[in-house]
């Protein structure tokens, strides 16, 4: 788990998980270790939340490296977040 980003109005937390390797340790170097995992893209004022994983986890990684090529501003970085404000349906739970 890695803080992506964190703004008033929005955090973006990438999970990585690795899969685990089966095998003795010669197989497991043979074969590359598979990972999954997403993004949980939290609106705090909304306090609401999404994870988002496969397509739509890539989709959206190659919008914000193609955002950070340009320098943006903490602005444009949220607008670009609150177009998935849409998908989130979770609400933000604190235990």
């Amino acid at each position: 788990m890695q803080m992506l980003y964190n703004s008033d109005s929005y955090a973006v937390v990438m999970f990585d998980v690795a899969a685990e390797a089966s095998g003795t340790p010669a197989a497991q170097e043979a074969q590359p270790v598979l990972t999954h995992g997403g993004y949980e893209i939290v609106d705090k004022f909304a306090r609401k939340e999404i994870f988002i994983q496969g397509a739509l986890a890539q989709s959206f990684k190659e919008g914000v490296e193609a955002l950070i090529e340009t320098h943006p501003s903490e602005e444009e970085i949220d607008d670009y977040i609150g177009r998935y404000a849409s998908l989130m349906q979770q609400p933000v739970v604190l235990h």
